[in-house]
């Protein structure tokens, strides 16, 4: 392709083809969360993803994903089926008013939930095709705050684990140069939840984050009298004590303790993020870019979140949220798991407590000749360039 003459017009570019990928990856072993032990959902097994490949007429292209656990894997991929044609011949470039576009073609089913999760894939490959065409790594082409961004590990700290292995598996993780360890709580045995926080305290020291989620599983006075026994840990916040849509719980219980709470990973939607930052209801703010329809919205939430200080974790696909963390004025964290690295050639290099921004141009993935194998289903639309 040859150079553009120095004052000339930029030609527009059009997207030529798009092409879907449903893919159930299994994981190595099942694990449990509060919401197991109460019966509400079975263990968790597998993670269900949408992929999305984006190429344009000037030979630019885009790779994108979502996610969705236990269920909902089969409607993303359907619905995202309907909106991808309606990319072919738009330029890449108008990433937002293409989010508009397939959230009105999308209206009649909501503007949150699978609505939106379908845009996700799409709106992130075109965020990856931008960044590429940039030759800059995403973080840079959004306006990077940092190189590094602290990590924490969660992957090791699920309840089926007992408090043995969840410690050696906290260590191994801190040996591999994580920075900080979450667990599971909201066990039915309070108790049990409290002896486990204390042994890993006690095990690893003072000065290593911990972090305590309970997956919804407390009501209000149970919420207050654990967050309270919960104190003395030093923890760097509690995440989701309440129903996730319990906006005034967590206002006031954040109001009255003084570790930080945290919450937003299950909202689906924008406006429903928003609403928590607006009413200062969570200390950490911990949005979730597919599951609110991409990158475009989430930016929007974070520009708000940046507004009022909120300290920022990502729920999550750290292969994306490492990006939009490193772009994030205050503090912020990355959450790790594994889970997800088969599906990739690359790996994100992890040291001294912090996750490394790739330098590679877009999000710097590309997938794994595995990926063959985890995939139920494709699609595509128009032509290659």
């Amino acid at each position: 392709m040859s150079a553009q003459a120095p004052g000339t017009p930029n030609q527009a570019d059009r997207i030529v083809w798009v092409a879907l990928r449903s893919v159930h990856l299994p994981l190595q072993q099942a694990v449990s969360d509060a919401k197991v032990l109460s019966g509400r959902q079975p263990p968790l097994a597998a993670v269900s993803l949408l992929f999305a490949e984006i190429e344009s007429a000037q030979g630019h292209s885009g790779l994108g994903f979502g996610y969705t656990l236990r269920s909902g894997g089969p409607a993303q991929y359907a619905h995202a089926q309907e909106l991808a044609p309606l990319l072919i011949g738009e330029d890449p470039n108008d990433i937002a008013r293409l989010w508009s576009k397939l959230a009105w073609a999308g209206a009649s089913v909501g503007r949150s939930g699978v609505a939106v999760q379908a845009i996700a894939a799409l709106d992130t490959a075109l965020w990856d095709l931008k960044a590429r065409r940039a030759g800059l790594p995403l973080a840079k082409l959004l306006g990077a705050q940092r190189d590094a961004v602290p990590c924490y590990n969660t992957s090791g700290g699920y309840l089926q684990a007992p408090i043995e292995e969840l410690i050696d598996k906290a260590q191994q993780a801190l040996g591999r140069g994580i920075g900080g360890v979450k667990i599971k709580v909201g066990q039915a045995d309070q108790a049990e939840d409290l002896r486990r926080v204390a042994a890993l305290r006690k095990r690893l020291g003072e000065q290593v984050p911990l972090m305590v989620d309970a997956n919804q599983q407390w009501d209000r006075t149970t919420a207050l009298r654990m967050g309270r026994a919960l104190e003395q840990y030093q923890l760097e916040w509690i995440e989701e004590p309440l129903d996730a849509h319990d906006l005034a719980g967590h206002a006031a219980l954040a109001a009255q303790l003084d570790t930080p709470i945290g919450s937003g990973e299950m909202l689906t939607s924008a406006a429903e993020v928003t609403a928590y930052v607006e009413s200062g209801a969570v200390d950490v703010i911990m949005h979730d870019a597919p599951r609110i329809g991409g990158i475009t919205p989430f930016l929007k939430v974070a520009s708000l979140a940046e507004s009022r200080g909120l300290v920022m974790a990502p729920h999550f696909v750290m292969e994306i949220h490492l990006h939009l963390a490193a772009a994030y004025e205050h503090q912020t964290w990355v959450e790790h798991f594994e889970w997800l690295e088969p599906l990739f050639e690359e790996r994100l290099e992890i040291r001294d407590g912090c996750m490394r921004v790739p330098t590679r141009p877009g999000l710097g993935l590309s997938l794994s000749e595995r990926v063959a194998s985890w995939t139920v289903a494709r699609w595509e639309c128009g032509r290659r360039a």
